[in-house]
């Protein structure tokens, strides 16, 4: 079927809109003509090469829409399910087994191979250009830069009808990620301080979550004043501008010692020794942000051999439908606002969008397709 598509023809390339042929479903696959999709930082640095996606390709991970067919043996969705699609992972490994399909045994293939991680076209890509070329797909089983996507239908989180689907894309990663890290990853105890160095999407979703939390001392960590403002709106209970304090010292002072808990998610290598020494013995550093392929870091060795732990989280762990379902929900109860982040723009802005996204200006940029 005749798709329109963001297509990124090599390294570095610029996004150009181009009509492809998508293949129609095949036996486990379902196609979900995509309502709207977010833009996530994985997007920009996946297209300048820090995630091995293949070129030409077509990207996109935060897609929401509507089943329009299903292929053979599928049970989990039908025809006219509004959905989300979540991760794809091969659901055999040990970590699959075990209910963290985030870390499938398989994730580099999954997320960035450039065709099917299953089934019997398994490594083939569901995208070419009218002459008959290919252009990769399945970005991080999806490619939802796109009006319509071919999935995984197992990775397909079935969400209500009333809720609202333009809206809900960026729960497949970016939102979930900062949410799953507090919720799944460190899971407060009653009466504990949090440290979110980053208050962009992913970290204002972390702030959202610490608040739904038994943490009592939130500490948000920016250099845009705007940003820490919006944190104190969700849930923030201190605010610190990096720019013009250290905050390690500012959160020694606010805890009258090191924190429990810190996230990282900016992905800038000097924030990262930052957030680990803010947390003290048992404490607790969880690394999101994604730094360049072959970014390396270095702690202070006796201080954290005192107990400290220094993890990394992937998609909020956990899986798809028990972490994105409970954010539909908290949303639709007014408790996690994260509609406030988001701005629509048309796929042909796609540009724009990557540019206001890393100005600032935008915290969670969402294409709004048209069928």
């Amino acid at each position: 079927m005749r798709v329109t598509a963001a297509v990124v023809d090599e390294l570095g390339g610029p996004f150009r809109i181009e009509d492809l042929e998508l293949d129609e479903p095949g036996p486990g696959e379902a196609l979900v003509r995509v309502v709207a999709t977010g833009i996530c930082h994985t997007d920009e640095i996946t297209r300048h090469g820090d995630l091995p996606m293949p070129f030409p390709s077509v990207l996109g991970h935060e897609g929401a829409g509507v089943v329009e067919a299903v292929g053979d043996g599928v049970a989990s969705v039908r025809p006219g399910d509004h959905v989300v699609i979540g991760w794809p992972s091969c659901g055999t490994c040990r970590n699959c087994r075990d209910g963290e399909p985030r870390y499938c045994a398989r994730l580099d293939e999954a997320l960035a191979g450039g065709g099917r991680l299953l089934g019997p076209r398994a490594g083939q890509s569901a995208l070419r250009r009218p002459d008959g070329s290919p252009v990769h797909s399945h970005f991080f089983g999806q490619s939802s830069f796109s009006t319509y996507a071919l999935t995984w239908a197992d990775s397909l989180v079935v969400v209500p009808a009333t809720a609202p689907l333009e809206l809900l894309g960026p729960l497949a990663c970016g939102i979930s990620t900062g949410a799953g890290a507090v919720f799944n990853t460190l899971r407060p105890r009653t009466g504990s301080s949090l440290v979110v160095y980053g208050v962009g999407a992913v970290g204002l979703a972390a702030v959202m979550a610490a608040r739904l939390s038994p943490a009592t001392t939130i500490i948000a960590v920016d250099r845009h004043a705007s940003r820490l403002a919006l944190a104190a709106e969700f849930g923030a209970t201190h605010a610190i501008d990096a720019g013009e304090t250290d905050p390690v010292a500012e959160i020694q002072r606010i805890c009258g010692g090191p924190a429990d808990y810190a996230l990282e998610c900016t992905g800038v290598i000097d924030v990262v020794r930052q957030a680990a020494d803010s947390v003290g013995m048992l404490g607790t550093c969880v690394l999101i942000g994604g730094a360049p392929a072959g970014a390396e870091f270095s702690l202070d060795h006796l201080t954290t051999l005192w107990g400290k732990r220094v993890v990394g989280t992937l998609g909020g762990s956990g899986r798809s439908d028990v972490l994105i379902g409970a954010l539909v929900e908290l949303h639709r109860q007014g408790r996690f606002p994260f509609d406030r982040l988001v701005r629509f723009y048309e796929p042909a802005d796609i540009d724009s969008a990557l540019a206001d996204s890393r100005s600032g200006e935008v915290l969670k940029p969402v294409l709004r397709m048209k069928h």
